[in-house]
């Protein structure tokens, strides 16, 4: 894995051990960036399920204002601390050691995410709809105004086109994976 554009471009990033963590390929991740260019710079991105980090760190290298990473699995957060310190970052992030669910709860609403990424393991289909759900409703002010959230999620796998306030506007796919994009529409339903 490597760091594909920015001030970080490049450089090589660290996978956890084992199989319980699937990074985002390279080129999925050129993809996601591809389309998130015009709202990169200054944004405050948020990466559920962050694994080694890589999508939060091409946040940053392209010019991400911050990046909170949300975290449980201590192989994976101990592959993302080490692409932090291998980059020489020391600012600009944070780390949450947690499930997505107890982490969305613990942030209060004044932490307001333009971009938020989410990738559970693609066996856990029950986090997309708990998290998207959450995000749409109960965790909805965590959102900015005009927020996008994307969800990587195998092709196969479909996600529904609403959940609560947010409504699935592009699906993008590529090889076996796909990404959703969502906003919060003002005349979404509450779940």
């Amino acid at each position: 894995m490597r760091i594909i554009a920015g001030s970080y471009r490049s450089r090589s990033l660290e996978a956890p051990q084992g199989l319980d963590t699937r990074p985002t390929s390279d080129r999925l991740r050129e993809t996601l960036f591809n389309v998130l260019a015009p709202r990169i710079e200054g944004a405050a991105f948020l990466d559920l399920y962050a694994g080694s980090g890589a999508v939060g760190i091409e946040a940053l290298s392209r010019g991400a204002a911050s990046v909170e990473f949300v975290e449980r699995a201590p192989a994976a957060l101990k592959a993302l601390r080490a692409n932090l310190g291998r980059l020489g970052l020391t600012a600009g992030f944070r780390i949450h050691a947690a499930s997505v669910k107890a982490a969305l709860l613990r942030m209060n609403a004044p932490s307001k995410f333009d971009l938020v990424f989410l990738d559970p393991p693609y066996d856990a289909a029950a986090e997309y709809a708990a998290t998207l759900g959450a995000l749409g409703g109960s965790a909805g002010a965590l959102l900015a105004p005009d927020a996008l959230v994307v969800a990587e999620h195998r092709k196969k796998e479909r996600l529904e086109t609403r959940y609560g306030k947010l409504e699935r506007t592009r699906l993008l796919e590529q090889g076996d994976a796909a990404l959703s994009f969502y906003s919060a529409t003002a005349s979404g339903a509450e779940e």
